[in-house]
């Protein structure tokens, strides 16, 4: 049963390491803050939004890791869990469902994620979550990874709604140098405060710690009496594996050196949550505060992650790739303690938060996500009973499939995926499909790798799976109940009928940061006729050497 997925482990206690801050006794320190007169109606909750990326679904204590995350296991025990949340299967699209409620085939952004050369965003016409938040009376802020697109200045996120913003606007890049390369001879800086490069921070600074002072800032700074949105998209714990040493150390018995690495950056993110958590309480916003933890998509195996005992990895999607941890932790829920078992998706926040901050949702605005509130508040089914995961009609397809397969309802060679109540569906090439236990291994590589590996008959293009009771994606039941394989090619056909093409541009030279002052900056001056940026060529890929040198690169730092 999915229950079975959640495993508890003992919190141990982690001590304070990268920040010497002043703490006063939470208790103390939040006494007589933001307390409303007595009679008076309580302002809307402080929303406070912390997203990991890359963390893989086994890769937090409460289910059962053997990384050391005390804080994430003491905040979701005594807050929600959500054991039933899905999110996308790779970073952009997770964010664009985040900030707009609506699915990847109604913003254009269904293959692949931005990358930094292209130019290409979020669509100016949608309207996002902070906007929303805004014309609610909320100061809204944001600090980490953006990567929703930048190629000119509506893009940013302080156009998007954000009153504050810093971070990186690419999707990755050295957690030191902040330097982030896009193919041979094309690598910049990628800090920015608002809307300027941050260059003063260029000397070496982690960028968990880096966040993490920002975000105690804005609290520090900011007037606990009214509404604020925080959201911290944290680098970590993507690639490359960097990590202070001394973080290391509890990890010494795992010989696999990227799991390793991994497992101490995990534990350094959640010191940080900590740290925020603390701040929240001295500084009279935790009492009236909603927080949310979740995760950006699932874990890479080949970089460290593990989302055991779920099938596939970061970039699929079976489970592992787009089941992810979540939880809210609130004293403004009333079921406090429990486990949802409800259907979630990274696309309800939008909704269920600007209905919570007493916000306007007007109908123009066709959503795709569902307030989920009371779901997790007082565990009420969740009115969500499907999730279109996506269709990439750009994505490799399945070349020699028999046109059979979709009972001239659906072209099975494209990639898909879809949920309604128990049933999953996937058609095309859902990609990487083994089971990957826990990296404690000596090597990447190795025979351990082939211990769960799958093979599926040449030209198959079709999986069904009763998700409820297969969680782990055992049993392949499509030739058993056709019936259902039809019904849920009948919804991917309803669902592609309302796609809007898709905006995949090849990669803009100007970008280049050579060119730009060494920076990745908006680069685009707004005369150029815009209509080449939606078509189907896939165009220049990423420099895949150059990533992979970032991604294993050696840490000289204490």
């Amino acid at each position: 049963m999915i229950g079975a997925l959640a495993g508890f482990s003992v919190a141990s206690l982690l001590t304070f390491g990268y920040l010497s801050w002043d703490w006063l006794e939470p208790e103390a320190a939040s006494a007589g803050r933001g307390e409303p007169p007595a009679g008076s109606k309580p302002s809307p909750p402080h929303i406070i939004f912390m997203l990991a990326d890359d963390q893989g679904f086994h890769d937090v204590g409460y289910h059962g890791s053997e990384i050391h995350t005390p804080t994430l296991d003491r905040l979701a025990a005594q807050g929600v869990k959500l054991e039933n949340y899905y999110i996308q299967p790779i970073c952009t699209p997770s964010r664009s469902q985040l900030m707009t409620g609506r699915y990847q085939i109604h913003t254009g952004l269904q293959h692949s994620i931005i990358r930094a050369g292209q130019p290409n965003c979020i669509p100016l016409t949608n309207v996002t979550l902070p906007q929303k938040l805004q014309e609610a009376g909320y100061s809204t802020h944001m600090i980490g990874k953006w990567h929703l697109g930048f190629y000119k200045r509506e893009c940013l996120p302080t156009r998007k709604g954000f009153d504050t913003f810093f971070g990186s606007l690419t999707g990755s890049g050295d957690y030191y140098t902040h330097e982030i390369c896009d193919g041979p001879k094309s690598c910049g800086f990628d800090l920015h405060k608002d809307e300027n490069v941050a260059w003063e921070y260029r000397a070496h600074s982690y960028s968990t710690f880096l966040y993490t002072q920002k975000a105690v800032d804005i609290l520090a700074s900011h007037n606990p009496k009214e509404p604020m949105f925080l959201y911290i998209a944290f680098q970590a714990v993507h690639t490359p594996l960097q990590v202070p040493t001394k973080y290391l150390g509890r990890y010494m018995s795992i010989e696999n050196l990227g799991r390793r690495r991994y497992a101490a950056m995990v534990t350094c993110l959640d010191e940080a949550v900590n740290n925020i958590t603390r701040a929240l309480k001295k500084y009279g916003y935790y009492d009236n505060s909603v927080i949310i933890y979740s995760s950006d998509n699932g874990g890479q195996p080949l970089a460290g992650g593990s989302n055991w005992p779920l099938r596939g990895r970061k970039g699929t999607y079976w489970e592992g790739g787009i089941r992810g941890i979540g939880f809210v932790h609130s004293p403004l829920i009333r079921n406090k303690g429990s486990v949802s078992q409800g259907l979630m998706h990274i696309t309800d926040w939008f909704p269920t938060l600007v209905t919570l901050a007493e916000g306007e949702l007007e109908e123009n605005l066709n959503l795709d996500g569902y307030d989920i509130w009371e779901t997790i508040s007082e565990g009420k089914p969740s009115p969500r009973t499907d999730i279109l995961h996506n269709i990439d009609p750009l994505y490799t397809r399945v070349k020699t499939r028999s046109p059979r397969d979709g009972f001239g309802i659906w072209d099975t060679a494209i990639q898909a995926a879809i949920r309604v109540r128990d049933w999953k569906l996937l058609t095309g090439n859902p990609g990487f499909s083994d089971w990957i236990p826990p990296q404690t291994f000596p090597n990447f590589g190795g025979k351990w790798w082939n211990l769960e590996r799958v093979l599926w008959a040449k030209g198959k293009s079709v999986w069904l799976f009763n998700i409820t009771a297969d969680p782990y994606e055992r049993v392949d039941l499509s030739q058993q109940y056709p019936g259902v394989v039809k019904k849920l090619l009948l919804r991917l056909a309803q669902y592609n009928k309302t796609a809007v093409p898709v905006k995949y541009p090849p990669k803009d030279p100007r970008s280049n940061p050579n060119l730009n002052g060494g920076a990745w900056v908006p680069w685009y001056n707004g005369d150029e006729d815009e209509n080449y940026l939606i078509n189907s060529n896939v165009g220049e890929k990423p420099c895949n050497v150059c990533n992979a040198i970032l991604r294993f690169k050696k840490p000289v730092w204490g």
